[in-house]
């Protein structure tokens, strides 16, 4: 289980990239920064499933 929702929060992360990558509007880029602080915190309470 904890394998399988890292593997989810990695992809989380990647698409939330590529949002900012492709995004010139820095309202989103924000939006984006918090995305990721989020997923971050996600991925630090999966690390304790494993």
């Amino acid at each position: 289980v904890g394998r399988r929702l890292d593997f989810i929060t990695q992809e989380m992360l990647r698409e939330a990239n590529t949002i900012a990558s492709k995004s010139s509007d820095t309202t989103i880029n924000q939006s984006v920064i918090e995305m990721k602080c989020a997923i971050d915190r996600i991925k630090e309470q999966v690390q304790n499933v494993e």
